[in-house]
């Protein structure tokens, strides 16, 4: 009867231990695939914050020389006021060539911002993804910490806990992966509640 029961725990515990060890190795996996899209997400991310640093900085440069010029076309106003004939006729054109700049400044100033606001679009939706990956990442490493507690203690309930980080770490990494609006905030939250509860 003894040698029966022996078995029986022989054979349970090779089974969570088979149970851990192959949801670890999927765990690993799916981390491996999630890290790759993360850093080039996170090069996208580097990309998009530096074309906002030139946007916003082309931005001011054409804000400034557009004020310079609008300086200049009043100035040139006030003293063609008192102009003559051909002196008068000189200052007019020089009116409206500054006037003519002014305003391709003033276009260019609006192209800029727009450049400005759309890598800081992009910025905030990489971001966000970024943030999805981040709390995959943890979740997950959560997870196989729990499933190595499981494989040294043989607490079969402690593989079913892990289960729930392991679920929520997947499901972000998922939604990274595939741009779906779930919010980590949303999911910590949730974790949170889950927690206080127990």
């Amino acid at each position: 009867m003894g040698a029966v029961e022996d078995a029986k725990r022989e054979d349970s515990k090779s089974r969570l231990n088979a149970m851990v060890a192959v949801t670890i190795a999927l765990l690993a996996t799916f981390l491996g695939i999630c890290k790759v899209k993360d850093d080039n997400i996170c090069q996208g991310m580097q990309a998009a914050q530096t074309d906002r640093l030139d946007a916003w900085s082309a931005f001011n440069t054409k804000s400034t020389e557009a004020k310079v010029l609008d300086g200049t076309v009043v100035t040139l106003q006030l003293q063609s006021a008192n102009f003559t004939g051909a002196a008068k006729s000189q200052a007019a054109e020089a009116i409206t060539k500054a006037k003519d700049k002014e305003d391709k400044e003033l276009k260019d100033k609006d192209d800029w911002q727009k450049k400005a606001k759309d890598a800081e679009d992009s910025y905030e939706k990489l971001n966000y993804r970024d943030d999805q990956f981040d709390l995959s990442d943890t979740l997950c490493a959560m997870a196989i910490s729990l499933m190595a507690i499981t494989a040294l203690t043989q607490k079969k309930f402690l593989f079913w806990f892990a289960m729930i980080p392991t679920f929520f770490g997947v499901l972000m990494g998922v939604a990274g992966l595939f741009s779906l609006k779930l919010h980590p905030d949303a999911i910590t939250n949730l974790l949170s509640a889950i927690t206080m509860h127990h």
